[in-house]
């Protein structure tokens, strides 16, 4: 037996077992009554069993015509559901996001959340870019950043998440001495660890150069992950970012975040590929996942 159904053969079946004769099915396919009676033969003969028996009541579908309905409704939702696919519903984002973003946001916090991320999207794949450099997303060279900056650009979009601070920290078992805490700049006549030269330009890295001795710093570091554990080491207190530090319990602030220190934690992208189905899913849950950690973000615990 060779059969070849077509899709339309399944919607008549569907439709007479559904109104449970040729009248309803017809009305309901938008076709005369003769057309579903005619067609119907037609199939049935090609199948070589019925598909329906003739009753006064009307059609009663056979153990072959109830089978072929439930795989024509099968077929129907399938049809339906890839119909809002095309919609921009129900649309299951997917490729490739390029990321860049720093070594301390990305270790102290944002890995967490792109895990939650994957979790949630498993079609996308993230490629990270670490580094303290900035990457130019008008040139593609990442689709997303998300940056510690007072001047994020003007042709970028996106939000500004919190405000990040950083504090003077030192070991906890090395807290302030009385001096100290009558008159906090006797902190300068401890040694102290500073950022090097490459991030110079860093808020807290001008405030030691210009407040503590030269002789007063033991160490400089070019990563601000290694200032951290300069601290950690009592090599000296110095300055660190507040969502890294507090959550170091060997480590304790010694003066309250410094205003002169903060600067906005921004999520951005182009504008070209801001409504790109993969860049908007991971703005949207990336951006509501920093919000959530805002307090940490901003030195409140």
């Amino acid at each position: 037996m060779n059969v070849n159904l077509a899709w339309d053969d399944f919607r008549l079946i569907k439709a007479i077992a559904d109104h449970d004769g040729l009248t309803g099915a017809a009305h309901a396919l938008s076709v005369n009554h003769s057309t579903v009676f005619r067609r119907l033969g037609q199939i049935e003969e090609q199948l070589g069993l019925p598909l329906f028996e003739r009753r006064k009541t009307g059609y009663v579908a056979t153990a072959a015509g109830a089978e072929m309905a439930q795989l024509a409704a099968r077929m129907e939702e399938d049809v339906t559901a890839f119909g809002r696919k095309l919609a921009g519903r129900d649309v299951a984002p997917s490729g490739e996001v390029r990321v860049t973003t720093t070594d301390t946001l990305y270790l102290n916090v944002l890995l967490p959340i792109f895990a939650a991320f994957r979790a949630a999207h498993p079609l996308i794949r993230l490629d990270v870019v670490i580094g303290n450099q900035t990457l130019n997303l008008s040139k593609r060279d990442a689709d997303v950043a998300i940056r510690a900056s007072d001047t994020p650009g003007e042709t970028l979009v996106g939000r500004r998440i919190a405000t990040l601070t950083w504090a003077i920290y030192g070991r906890a078992d090395h807290g302030l001495s009385p001096e100290e805490q009558a008159d906090p700049t006797a902190l300068f006549q401890r040694d102290w660890v500073a950022l090097g030269d490459q991030l110079s330009h860093v808020k807290a890295a001008r405030y030691v150069r210009e407040h503590v001795a030269p002789q007063r710093i033991a160490l400089r570091s070019s990563a601000v992950l290694g200032l951290t554990e300069a601290v950690e080491q009592g090599l000296g207190i110095g300055p660190l970012p507040c969502f890294i530090a507090d959550q170091k319990p060997g480590l304790i602030r010694l003066m309250p975040p410094h205003p002169d220190f903060s600067t906005g934690l921004w999520i951005l992208t182009h504008p070209d590929i801001r409504h790109a189905p993969r860049v908007r899913a991971f703005m949207d849950f990336c951006g509501g996942e920093l919000a959530k950690r805002r307090g940490l973000i901003e030195g409140e615990g």
